[in-house]
This record gives structure tokens, C-alpha cells and sequence, in this order.
């Protein structure tokens, strides 16, 4: 028709794209959150609209509740964006950021609820890593001489007990110096880090060393934020452990050493009652067995495992009870909480 101009959003295909659009004029502080939740609503995917609905109404509510001024809201942009400049292939400031928030944790909780008598979950940290050599059972995967050595043996199991054989267990911990191998400038390969199978009787061992203490790396923008908030950034020594095997949900936990100075102050909050163990000393049996020396520190513990059928369920269940809670009124799509529309 002459006199008509018909515009075509690119990115859709959809012709007139603002007729069904809110007036974004005239915002205030009163308007200006429905009308960016109504504008996002566009979104075909029900669970992103949902998520960018209540990152818009907390984040909004947060700016008004704190009369959030313009030089506050700068400097933390100047801060993330400082957070991604320091971040490498070896180092995720973003991963820290969200580690020493709770943030971590609390998202892990959630996706990974842990079933009565199962092994609790931990965080993951900023230090994985994909190169880790696979190694048979009993061996070492230290190259630390300043060490002292440590001997584990563990098992996996199901809730009932029986054995768990062919699961994939990643294990990583720092040298005795407190470092991981990435922190180090003149890395040439992995220390201090393999990779394991359970046997048949769900049984994997491996010579380490006895884990220490050490501080998250605090020379960056979340150093700078622990400063100002008077936290120490220090980790209770611990050994970190990752569990995968098909039809069972994937375990990140670590065992954190009884008795260190950090125990109850983890910089990360990845500490878990559960988790905390006492080392015991190798006996002159358990020497000849193993292949170490008598007198070395000795980690002995039992992982249990959850199906991921297990876990869903519970997650599912655990899901509907906190949205009943909050009264809103949600059905899980992928075990996911959306909006129930009448």
C-alpha cells in the first residue's frame, strides 16, 4: 500500500516488530522494571524469559533498595570488567568471584541435592583441569620431593553399598607449597592431578602428598574485594575429587584435612561437616601392600554415589516445595521451574 513502510526485523524475520511492544517513553523508577520484563517477554524460550524476568525485578529492586548511586554502579562495572582482563586459560577471576560470594555452592546444592547417606558435594574451583594424565591405580601423582607423602585408598559405592566399578575419578590438589601446577610460570606438564578408574570392587588408590593450606589468588579484583570487606583469603588444605560414570550424577566434592585454622572460615565456603576427615599413619601391613613407606600419611574414605534418576527426583521434589513456598505458581519443564500459564 503507498504510503506504508513495513519494517522487517532481521534477526527474527517478523515484519512490523514494535506492534506489540510496551511505549518505552516517559520511563521512571516506578515503570521502567514491568516494561523491560514486558519487552524481554518476547523470547520464545519460556525458561530464558522466566530467568530474565527475575534477574530484571531482583537487580532493579536492588538499585532502588540500595539508592544505588551512579559512581557505586561504575566502579562495580570497572570491577568486572577488570575480573575479565585477568582472566586465562589457567586463571577464571569469574569463577572466584562466584566462588567466594557462595554463589557456587548454593548453585551446586540446588542442582546436586544430596540423598540420605550419599557424599556431599563441594566446589570445583577455579583449578581443574582437562589435561590430567590418566593413571592406573597405585600410582603417584605427585612430582613434589618437598611433600609429604600421603597414601589414599578409597571406594565407591551406590546408596545400598554395593561396589561401583568403572567410574572415572578426576583428583587434583596444590604442591606443598600451596600452589597448583597452572600457577606455576614454567608449568611443562600436569602435577599434582590424574585421573582414576574404580576396580571392580569399586576400589582406586594413589600416592599424593598431605595437602596444606593456601591462600585463593588475592592480586586481583577479588582480592582487592575481600580486602575491603576484612576476609582473609585462605582455604583449608583439602584434596579435591570429581566423579562421573553413566546413569549417576556427577560428584565435585573434596576432602578437607580435621583441625586446619581454616576450617570453619573457608574463604570459598566449600566445607562440609561430612567432608572434613582426620589422616591416620600407614602401618608396616599396609607399607608392604601399597609400595610406600611406613609412617606416611594415610586418607581412607568411602565416596557414595546417587543415580542421576535419584538426584532428579529429589531435585524435582525439593523444587516444587521451595516454589510452594515463595507462592508462585510454577510448573517444572526439564526439571526446570517456568511459569504456569492458565
Amino acid at each position: 500500500m503507498a504510503g506504508t513502510t513495513t519494517t522487517t526485523n532481521t534477526s527474527t524475520g517478523n515484519t512490523n516488530p514494535t506492534a506489540n511492544l510496551p511505549p518505552l517513553l516517559d520511563l521512571t523508577i516506578d515503570n521502567i522494571t514491568p516494561n523491560t520484563i514486558r519487552i524481554n517477554s518476547q523470547a520464545s524460550d519460556a525458561r530464558l524469559k522466566y530467568l530474565m524476568a527475575r534477574l530484571v525485578t531482583h537487580l532493579h529492586d536492588f538499585a532502588r533498595e540500595t539508592r544505588l548511586s551512579s559512581d557505586e554502579w561504575m566502579a562495580a562495572l570497572q570491577f568486572l570488567i577488570s575480573c575479565g582482563k585477568i582472566c586465562s586459560d589457567v586463571r577464571n577471576e569469574f569463577i572466584l568471584l562466584s566462588d567466594v560470594l557462595g554463589l557456587s555452592l548454593l548453585v551446586d546444592n540446588i542442582n546436586h541435592p544430596t540423598l540420605p547417606g550419599g557424599t556431599e558435594g563441594s566446589v570445583l574451583g577455579p583449578f581443574h583441569t582437562h589435561d590430567a594424565p590418566v593413571l592406573p591405580n597405585g600410582s603417584s601423582m605427585t612430582s613434589d620431593p618437598e611433600g609429604e607423602p600421603m597414601l589414599a585408598l578409597c571406594t565407591v559405592k551406590d546408596l545400598k553399598g554395593n561396589a561401583l566399578p568403572g567410574v572415572t575419578i578426576d583428583i587434583w590438589e596444590t604442591d606443598s607449597s600451596g600452589h597448583y601446577d597452572v600457577q606455576h610460570a614454567d608449568r611443562d606438564a600436569p602435577s599434582e592431578r590424574c585421573i582414576m578408574k574404580s576396580d571392580d570392587e569399586g576400589r582406586f588408590w594413589f600416592k599424593g602428598i598431605k595437602p596444606v593450606s593456601y591462600p585463593i589468588p588475592h592480586d586481583g579484583p577479588v582480592g582487592k574485594l575481600l580486602e575491603r570487606l576484612n576476609r582473609h583469603p585462605w582455604r583449608p588444605a583439602h584434596v579435591h575429587f570429581k566423579f562421573e560414570k553413566d546413569g549417576w550424577d556427577p560428584l565435585v566434592t573434596a576432602l578437607y584435612l580435621k583441625g586446619d585454622p581454616y576450617e570453619s572460615s573457608d574463604a570459598v565456603f566449600g566445607v562440609k561437616k561430612s567432608l572434613v576427615v582426620e589422616l591416620g599413619k600407614v602401618d608396616k601391613a599396609t607399607a608392604e601392600a601399597y609400595g610406600v613407606k611406613e609412617g606416611s600419611w594415610l586418607l581412607k574414605h568411602d565416596f557414595v554415589l546417587s543415580t542421576q534418576k535419584e538426584t532428579e527426583e529429589l531435585r524435582d521434589r525439593l523444587a516444587v516445595q521451595e516454589l510452594e513456598k515463595l507462592g508462585l505458581n510454577m510448573k517444572l519443564v526439564d526439571h526446570l521451574p517456568v511459569p504456569e500459564l492458565d
